[in-house]
């Protein structure tokens, strides 16, 4: 589905990047991985190995989104080792969960400079290549950003502004043949949900029309779509993968 197409997945050396950056590697997609510090260059040259061992091809490139340099150093070396930039998958993100009384300013800011300001500057950079060439911008948002949560008054605000920065660039993008969309999961099975207690877990999935957490693969198996040809004439959605949570 994606033959000879380029992809750059941010945040992408474990949990849902790590398997949109495999499952486009499947479908014949050169991909960027992409990591955030030095310390973690082994984990990311691991996902590249993976890949290529599937006969894939990857390359790992460290840049911490929320550094509109860095952001750009993350485009320029794709776009100057294969020549060009199809896809963008925003992804990387993090959480500081906290009430708002005891939130720091620190824990906002942090949040909102990785979650927002760093898809402004992977959208910023990628742009000037994607507008000559056509593309697909794909923004990870949530239903937290749809619907709130609490202790997240942070990532909820993040989140919310993903989805208002995805329809306005798809609206100036759009005669560009530049595609913008937003996925937003619900209740993913991740590292963070298996620490949940049994009955937090089932509170939540009471309240999961499919009585079910969602797996990566069905975030990854979205983003694949998006990212490619049968999905030409959509632009500016948010589609929630929460298995009915909000809608």
């Amino acid at each position: 589905m994606l033959k000879d197409k380029v992809a750059i997945v941010t945040g992408s050396v474990r949990g849902i990047g790590k398997e949109i950056a495999m499952l486009y590697a499947e479908n014949g997609a050169k991909v960027v991985i992409n990591y955030p510090m030095h310390s973690m260059g082994q984990e990311a040259k691991d996902v590249v190995l993976e890949i290529e061992s599937k006969g894939g091809t990857a390359i790992a490139v460290c840049a911490d989104v929320s550094s509109f340099e860095e952001s750009k150093a993350l485009i320029d070396k794709t776009i100057s080792t294969y020549g060009k930039l199809d896809i963008l998958v925003n992804n990387a993100g993090i959480t500081k969960d906290m009430l708002l009384l005891r939130m720091t300013e620190e824990e906002f800011d942090k949040v909102i400079s990785v979650n927002l300001k760093g898809v402004f500057n992977c959208t910023k950079h990628a742009s000037r290549a994607m507008l000559k060439s056509g593309g697909s911008i794909i923004n990870m948002a949530s239903v937290v950003g749809i619907a709130g949560n609490v202790g997240q008054a942070n990532y909820a605000a993040s989140k919310a502004g993903v989805i208002g920065f995805t329809k306005s660039v798809a609206r100036e993008f759009g005669q560009k043949n530049v595609r913008v969309n937003a996925i937003a999961p619900g209740f993913i099975v991740s590292d963070m949900t298996d620490k949940l207690s049994d009955s937090i877990k089932e509170s939540v999935t009471g309240n999961i029309p499919m009585k079910r957490f969602g797996s990566m693969r069905d975030v990854a198996n979205t983003a694949l779509f998006l990212g490619s040809d049968l999905a030409t004439y959509i632009t500016g959605e948010v589609i929630k993968v929460d298995g009915g949570m909000a809608m």
